[in-house]
């Protein structure tokens, strides 16, 4: 019997997961379910379960916040989210799989045949690359003046750091100012197709057309110059 704990700051997303768990798996037990994660802390530490099923984007404590407050873990994770653009800071998480909401019957199967068998043998899956290619997009959402404007990922040439904002620059659209920092924009990306040149700019390595090396700076697609830092060029030219 497999034991799991939902985290959740929907209670409608939990009871959908939970009507999903009861209806299409066998032999789960879902020890206990939570709303707010700080309640979910202080049981973790006193139980046991194989696995929690860990939404990223709550109010308070979003989901990677959270399993900073286990360095150790016995249990493995599951994310939930509505998002597809977490996912490479899942892998970074070591996250056992990675679910997108709705979540869809055969997906949470296969999910815990993965949870069975890593508590039964200790095996290591490539689940979350797995759920990429099967749920790849190429999009991601960002928040623009209280509302997500959905952008596609190769659409973006360049980003710009302005302190706590950043402002992104698209092919053949006004460049979008939000109040996001760059390190938060990098980590919505994929890094082998961006990569951070200078402290103030994230570059699409796509979009790259020139590399001047005396004068230390990129030509972009659009023809916007960007300086390359001294100490980031070897791993610039390791990348492209």
């Amino acid at each position: 019997m497999l034991k799991v704990i939902l985290i959740d700051d929907e209670l409608k997303s939990i009871k959908s997961l939970e009507w999903e768990i009861t209806n299409f798996c066998k032999d789960v037990e879902i020890m206990e379910t939570f709303t707010n994660p700080e309640e979910a802390i202080t049981y973790l530490k006193h139980n046991d379960p194989d696995c929690i099923f860990l939404d990223v984007e709550m109010p308070e404590m979003d989901g990677f916040q959270f399993l900073d407050h286990f360095q150790k873990r016995d249990f493995c994770v599951v994310f939930i989210t509505a998002y597809n653009q977490y996912a490479i800071q899942a892998i970074k998480e070591n996250a056992l799989d990675y679910l997108l909401k709705p979540i869809d019957s055969d997906d949470l199967i296969e999910t815990i045949e993965k949870i069975r068998a890593d508590r039964r043998d200790g095996r290591t899956y490539d689940a979350l690359e797995e759920r990429l290619k099967k749920h790849t997009t190429k999009r991601i959402a960002i928040p623009v003046e209280g509302k997500l404007v959905f952008i596609n990922i190769e659409n973006i040439i360049y980003c710009k750091s302005d302190g706590n904002y950043c402002k992104i620059h698209l092919e053949d659209k006004k460049p979008l100012f939000i109040s996001k920092k760059l390190k938060e924009i990098q980590g919505l990306l994929p890094e082998q197709d961006f990569f951070r040149v200078h402290n103030s700019y994230l570059v699409n390595l796509k979009k790259v057309s020139e590399y001047l090396k005396t004068e230390g700076y990129i030509i972009l697609d659009n023809q916007i110059e960007i300086p390359v830092s001294r100490n980031k060029k070897s791993e610039f030219l390791d990348k492209i």
